[in-house]
């Protein structure tokens, strides 16, 4: 396996363009399934997830080309199957589920497992769908899906799951009457992937707020949609800007999605200015630990949590960070120890007391957000830093290997 190493303690400067979101592409691919006719999806990132599901919608009867950040997609002989080699290395996988009922009235998929973080589960979907009208059983790990058309439904959600929300709204747009999706999350990313199918002639409305309505249709068109940029990433290189007390350009930035991460960075102390696309920030003086907790959209979000931690363990004060979403998220904090920092845990919450500088250490990395956490300490630990079992090495550390090494960071690959 590689491994990142990091020469710490250099001031970032320069430019970085925000590549598109991951977690906006997946669902718009699968639900690409509903579409009769050429998708083409533009700014989509290279990734594995991304890779894995191709190879998934290709299992299922689509064809797809990848090329230079531009997806082809045409759905036609469509397979109700999805593999449990396939589903077991991405949760997003499920939500193939609803499109292939919808269209298909039928479907098998394999049940997701957990992951790193938690448990995730997939009975909020369930329970949703079955009120539309589908009938579920689990037979050797498989969830089997069968319905007539699907029937739209009040649905109240009794958390607003992200990929429940998502996953409701696809099947949604091809059942006969209105659904209303209440409690339904907010996140930007659900709000692309609506307006990628309203693209395609759904009728979607409320994405955003809490009451989500869908009018179904008979059929959906294809088009031509980008993707959105990536808040987390850009997120996370504005920690990156604040870590290493550098100066940062970020083009193609979704700002108005990062209102909560830019409000907390600016409390800390870092003066970031900007419009729609384009964010700059700079820090002139010491930043300052703050309290705060993750809660879903507008709040602020949990695959920043690991990223702000880095961020404050060198900042000056004590504050105290409280995981609302996972119940399993701060497995970053004993390697965040080895590199010198001061974070007391108790149950959901991280007490971080700032020090004056980290040190340099091998540690591991545990999930995809705690590889960036560990790479952002490792920009400001002085000495080197080794993090190992980078997420898989999935091709987007590779890009931010580039990214960073453009702005100045003595960052690397080297074999274990």
């Amino acid at each position: 396996m590689d491994k990142l190493v990091i020469e710490g303690g250099v001031p970032l400067k320069g430019e970085v363009r925000i590549s598109g979101s991951k977690n906006a592409a997946l669902p718009i691919l699968l639900a690409s399934i509903l579409v009769e006719g050429e998708v083409r999806l533009t700014n989509v990132p290279d990734l594995r997830d991304i890779a894995t599901t191709l190879k998934l919608l290709e299992l299922l009867g689509c064809r797809a080309e990848f090329n230079d950040g531009d997806v082809l997609l045409h759905s036609c002989d469509l397979k109700p199957e999805a593999p449990y080699d396939l589903v077991r290395t991405m949760r997003a996988s499920v939500l193939c589920l609803g499109p292939l009922l919808a269209r298909l009235g039928r479907a098998r998929v394999a049940m997701p497992g957990g992951c790193a973080i938690g448990a995730r589960p997939v009975d909020l979907h369930l329970k949703g769908l079955e009120q539309m009208g589908a009938v579920f059983e689990l037979e050797s790990g498989d969830i089997i899906g069968t319905c007539d058309r699907l029937k739209g439904a009040h649905i109240h959600l009794d958390f607003p799951t992200v990929g429940g929300t998502e996953h409701l709204i696809m099947a949604a747009v091809l059942a006969e009457g209105e659904t209303v999706l209440e409690n339904a999350a907010r996140e930007p990313e659900i709000q692309d992937l609506a307006e990628f199918l309203n693209t395609c002639g759904a009728r979607i409305t409320g994405h955003g707020t809490s009451v989500v309505r869908i009018e179904g249709v008979e059929s959906l068109h294809g088009c031509s949609y980008p993707v959105m940029p990536d808040r987390i990433e850009a997120g996370t290189y504005l920690i990156a800007a604040g870590i290493t007390k550098g100066d940062l350009t970020l083009r193609d930035c979704p700002v108005d999605a990062l209102d909560a991460v830019i409000s907390k960075l600016r409390e800390m102390g870092m003066v970031i200015e900007g419009d729609r696309n384009l964010l700059t920030v700079t820090v002139d003086g010491p930043l300052n630990c703050v309290d705060l907790s993750t809660r879903p959209y507008p709040g602020f979000p949990t695959d920043m949590q690991a990223q702000i931690m880095a961020l404050m363990c060198v900042s000056r004060g004590a504050g105290v960070i409280t995981e609302g979403i996972f119940e399993n998220r701060f497995m970053h904090v004993q390697e965040l120890a080895r590199l010198g920092a001061h974070i007391t845990l108790s149950g959901q919450s991280a007490m971080v007391r700032g020090v004056d500088t980290l040190k340099g250490a091998t540690v591991m990395a545990s999930d995809l957000r705690a590889s960036a956490c560990l790479v952002l300490a490792g920009l400001a630990a002085t000495g080197r830093t080794d993090v190992r079992r980078i997420y898989h090495l999935d091709r987007g550390y590779e890009q931010m290997e580039v990214k960073l090494g453009a702005v100045g960071a003595r960052i690397r690959r080297e074999k274990e």
